[in-house]
């Protein structure tokens, strides 16, 4: 199973923040792994050692954004993939137009994602990818299982690399009137809410092995995109 986690790197909102010109001031700000992407990174890696298989995790960013990316190698993903923010617009419609096209290369069976970022909280990139993409979405995932065997009478992903096999995800997502089942055909995009399970830490020997594994860095234009 070919799983890919989309992550940002933000500012610990446990440290001491600083505003300059409306915007947080970056000296002395410790940076860390977006906390609700960690539960889509959390899932993936407990889907890959059920269903077997590999998970690449993608990030949008500049140089820092390495240092999130190895984090997330060290917990366990396979290999990780660095698109560049130069050049491209300060806005979600740039980053998930980035982000669509990196993962359109990978053609993952499910693309996993927190449900928003703490520093804007907007929860509106990974929806957008999965727009982009032809993906079938569920968002705010309390609990994920995938199953075989399509739901009767679901249409099949349109996914821009084709249909799946038949497999769907069924997800328990949280909603304004409580818990609600929905059930996703293969490939999919869900988005993690707190509390869909608990993300481990990375271990000494992960960090070790985290150096050794594969990490690309893309650019836009590398990836087909122009300045609009």
């Amino acid at each position: 199973m070919q799983l890919t986690v989309l992550i940002k790197q933000t500012f610990d909102t446990e440290e001491k923040i600083e505003i300059a010109d409306g915007v947080v001031a970056e000296d002395g700000v410790k940076f860390i792994i977006n906390p609700y992407d960690e539960y889509a990174l959390e899932e993936a890696l407990r889907l890959r050692e059920a269903h077997g298989g590999t998970v690449t995790v993608v990030s949008c960013g500049g140089d820092r954004a390495v240092e999130a990316l190895r984090t997330a190698l060290a917990m366990g993903a396979d290999e990780a993939v660095l698109v560049a923010r130069d050049g491209l617009p300060d806005d979600g419609h740039a980053v998930a137009a980035a982000l669509a096209a990196a993962v359109k290369e990978l053609r993952p069976d499910l693309v996993l994602a927190g449900l928003f970022a703490v520093d804007r909280g907007a929860g509106s990139v990974a929806l957008q990818v999965a727009e982009r993409l032809g993906l079938p979405h569920a968002s705010a995932a309390l609990k994920l299982t995938v199953e075989d065997g399509a739901a009767a009478g679901q249409a099949p992903s349109g996914a821009a690399w084709g249909g799946g096999d038949g497999r769907v995800a069924v997800v328990e997502r949280d909603t304004e009137w409580g818990v609600e089942t929905a059930a996703v055909p293969l490939p999919a995009l869900v988005t993690a809410q707190q509390g869909l399970n608990e993300p481990r830490y990375p271990s000494l020997p992960g960090i070790m092995k985290a150096k050794r594994k594969p990490l690309r860095q893309l650019t836009a234009a590398e990836l087909g995109l122009g300045a609009d």
